[in-house]
């Protein structure tokens, strides 16, 4: 809008109140005194008038109205105004009533009458605004699909200003959905409520709807499955408004709709997260992430620096993945600076050194092995990781001072029956060694699944559709917990503020999904309904089903409702540094045995009895396979 079009259009605003209150005088003369007022009555209410029409205007411009403060005609709008002239009326009748000549009606009446103008204006220019928005181009040859939006709350009153005001219009709305009864008979910018969900096919026929729109910001999943079949079912597009949290409260966009896909199949519980707690022991301190590179470490390290560490060190063995999380976080890629630490957590003197050098306070230990097949071929290596790697970590750390430690765990490690749970229950158990013997604030955090992680599932699946398919699941009725990865490391952040010694702190993951239904809404997403769906079979040491405690954990609720914390057996460090490193016999006999063996209580007589034992290898406390560390 150009300089001269704003000033024509507050100069019109300022003109129409002022005539509000010319017209509100002539109003009451009319019908309050028949124009029969005394010459001296006329001076003082044409007076009343002039001053009461000066001072709206110049409020006007103080409170900013004609400024662009609130959208003409909006209710924020009419809150200021109606608050403006309230002002106006108690200050001018305060001291008009002092002149004798004065009539008292015309300061009861006259600014009601003003407002009740100025409020007709504003709702006149409001509506043909929106007319003049609302009409087609004249060069539109083909008619928009028909959309009927879900729900008719906020987002979908936002969605429907969207599309009216739009030009060309990307769609036609023909109306609302929505499962509350007291909107039944509600009109949204003149588009009705046309019926519940239950209603939502027979809507679909009657007004050849093309596209429904999901414009519920915390629909549950319940919800979202049930809408996404039916819209299979019926051809139509499903189209989704972003969750609010995705969208940092701002006001949907058109360009925010996009097309319901698999993170939609979580539902979308709320995550509170208190930022004031969580930057109580991140602000000012310098935080170490190990495994920066991974999906859970470079998103845990981008929601970290923005909590205003004093530095942030990054360490990973990989530094392809280092240079692309500097780049994501700094916009450089240099990797010519000692804050991004290429370690290895198997490689104990390196570790050592880098913590000794960079004294981190706090620690948030992501580094892990993770995808279960290769663990099972080769557990070795899994120990070497998972177990040692993790010893390692604590061990410098412990040396360091570090007050804070979060281990990332997995439910895996719960009832574990494969290698990567086992391996992940001693990490576990050595970080509440850790905090129970030595009284460190050190704790492990257990979540399912992430979606979008390297290597997951929906890797593999959409590599899959891109070569032809077919799609491979295990087993038709396989199930797992998933989580996004930003709700992920925003609850092991919060889990990290409230966690206390000894405690594995499991997030709550929401209902089990099928990885059927991920795979039939990916090959939806990609429209390849010519795609086959194979069932191949659970690999060994794979549940059909993830639990996130064991049948030995009793859950207790911590201060966040989506946290709840249980307790792990301790496992000494002098019973992981006594094992022969190269026993790969002794290694796969304890990593592939029964799943019981993990969950078993360690021997108390063997646990050193000071914080200096922690490190060493005493022959005293010597064990000779890994599978009597599993199984003390």
């Amino acid at each position: 809008m150009s300089k001269v079009s704003i000033f024509w259009r507050r100069a019109s605003m300022a003109g129409w109140d002022a005539t509000s209150w010319m017209l509100a005088l002539g109003a009451v003369v009319v019908v309050r005194y028949d124009f029969q007022l005394a010459q001296a009555q006329w001076l003082a209410s044409l007076a009343y008038t002039v001053a009461g029409l000066a001072l709206t205007i110049v409020g006007c411009y103080a409170f900013h109205l004609y400024l662009g403060r609130s959208r003409v005609g909006s209710f924020a709008e009419a809150t200021a105004l109606g608050f403006l002239m309230l002002v106006v009326g108690v200050v001018l009748g305060g001291i008009f009533m002092l002149v004798p000549s004065f009539a008292r009606g015309v300061a009861l009446v006259l600014p009601v009458l003003a407002l009740t103008f100025m409020g007709f204006g504003r709702w006149a220019f409001r509506n043909m605004f929106r007319r003049h928005r609302r009409r087609p181009a004249p060069d539109e040859a083909v008619s928009p699909p028909a959309a009927l939006v879900y729900g008719a709350g906020d987002a979908g009153h936002d969605v429907a200003r969207l599309i009216d005001t739009s030009t060309p219009a990307p769609y036609r709305l023909v109306g609302f959905i929505d499962d509350d009864p007291n909107k039944k008979y509600r009109r949204i910018r003149s588009y009705r409520v046309l019926g519940r969900g239950s209603d939502l096919g027979a809507v679909v026929r009657d007004h050849d709807v093309r596209v429904v729109i999901l414009a519920i910001g915390t629909a549950s999943r319940r919800l979202t499955d049930r809408l996404a079949e039916e819209c299979r079912e019926a051809g139509v597009k499903l189209l989704t408004v972003p969750p609010v949290r995705e969208r940092i409260g701002m006001p949907v966009r058109l360009h925010d709709l996009r097309e319901f896909n698999v993170a939609d199949l979580l539902g979308r519980r709320p995550i509170h997260t208190d930022v004031a707690e969580i930057a109580g022991y991140v602000k000012d301190k310098v935080v170490l992430v190990t495994g920066a590179g991974g999906s859970i470490g470079s998103e845990l390290s981008r929601q970290v620096s923005r909590l205003g560490p004093r530095r942030l060190i990054l360490l990973d063995r990989d530094e392809s993945a280092l240079h692309a999380l500097q780049l994501s976080l700094y916009g450089v890629g240099l990797l010519n600076t000692d804050d991004m630490v290429l370690c290895d957590i198997r490689d104990q003197a390196a570790l050592r050194e880098a913590l000794h050098h960079h004294r981190p306070e706090v620690v948030f230990h992501a580094a892990a092995l993770k995808h279960l097949p290769m663990l099972e071929m080769y557990p070795l290596e899994g120990w070497k990781t998972n177990v040692v790697g993790t010893l390692n970590v604590l061990e410098a750390a412990h040396e360091v001072g570090v007050t804070t430690l979060v281990n990332i765990s997995t439910d895996k490690a719960a009832d574990p029956t494969n290698v990567l749970g086992r391996s992940k229950r001693c990490a576990e158990r050595l970080t509440s060694w850790y905090s129970e013997e030595l009284g460190l604030r050190y704790l492990s955090v257990r979540f399912g699944n992430v979606l979008g992680s390297r290597g997951s599932v929906l890797d593999t699946f959409r590599s899959q559709i891109e070569h032809g398919g077919p799609i491979t699941v295990t087993d038709p009725e396989v199930t797992r917990y998933f989580m996004t990865i930003p709700e992920a490391c925003e609850l092991v952040l919060q889990a990290g503020a409230i966690g206390g010694p000894t405690d594995v702190m499991v997030l709550d993951m929401g209902e089990p999904i099928r990885i059927l239904d991920i795979a039939r809404r990916l090959l939806d997403e990609a429209h390849r309904g010519d795609i086959d769906i194979t069932v191949v079979g659970l690999r060994p040491g794979e549940k059909l089903h993830e639990a996130l405690f064991s049948a030995r954990e009793h859950g207790q609720p911590s201060a966040h409702p989506l946290i709840t914390r249980v307790a792990v057996p301790p496992l000494a460090p002098t019973k992981v540094r006594g094992v022969d490193p190269h026993s790969h016999e002794d290694v796969g006999r304890a990593l592939t045995g029964q799943a019981a063996v993990v969950a078993a209580q360690p021997s108390t007589a063997s646990a050193p009895s000071s914080p200096a034992s922690a490190p060493s290898s005493p022959a005293s406390t010597q064990v000779t396979s890994v599978q009597e560390v599993l199984t003390r």
